[in-house]
């Protein structure tokens, strides 16, 4: 989990930067990507790809990234989803991720930067960037990256739920399971499902 990170600063990056995203594939609900840097390699709690983790690991692992990473988050609405897709929704969400954990650090922190993103997006950052697959599996960066995003956007669907407790959203988080599915058919769409996943 630290292969890249060691090699990077091997070769001069002074900021490492791991970005993922959550909730590409989900009906409803928004895209969410983080952006983070880390403070300190050793932590606690257990830090890998955030669908290996249970709902509690990662809850408690993020609250100890909280402590000991920066990061930004980037949100992308449904709608924004509809209207491009999810690929560029994506896209857009990482930006403004790396935008908001670069506000944060300062403009003092901007030099010698190289981003580590998860998957194959073809993400354009202006920085040095390495795409790696399955990365999230494979660097501690991305790894805290997708924890935050997951954690982040399971929050989100969970206060949706409230708005619209007849969908479920708190048990599959948007995701086409059946119930999800039986529940479009009964109810229609709610004002977050993602139009163009749902065959509008």
């Amino acid at each position: 989990m630290l292969y890249y990170e060691r090699k990077l600063k091997k070769q001069g990056f002074d900021l490492i930067i791991g970005v993922d995203e959550a909730g590409r594939g989900p009906l409803a609900g928004p895209v969410v990507a983080a952006a983070a840097v880390l403070k300190t390699r050793r932590f606690k709690n257990r830090i890998d790809d955030s669908k290996k983790l249970t709902s509690g690991q990662r809850e408690r692992a993020f609250l100890e990234i909280q402590e000991k990473a920066v990061f930004g988050l980037g949100i992308i609405s449904e709608k924004i989803i509809d209207r491009s897709n999810i690929l560029v929704a994506t896209r857009l969400a990482m930006k403004k991720a790396i935008v908001g954990l670069l506000e944060k650090l300062g403009q003092q922190k901007a030099k010698n930067i190289h981003v580590l993103v998860d998957g194959n997006t073809g993400l354009e950052t202006g920085f040095a960037t390495t795409h790696i697959i399955k990365g999230d599996s494979r660097s501690i960066s991305i790894a805290c990256a997708s924890i935050v995003a997951k954690v982040t956007r399971d929050r989100l669907m969970s206060l949706y739920d409230r708005m619209f407790p007849e969908y479920g959203f708190l048990r599959h988080k948007g995701y086409p399971t059946l119930a999800h599915r039986q529940a479009i058919r009964r109810f229609g769409l709610s004002g977050i499902h993602r139009n163009t996943f749902c065959g509008v």
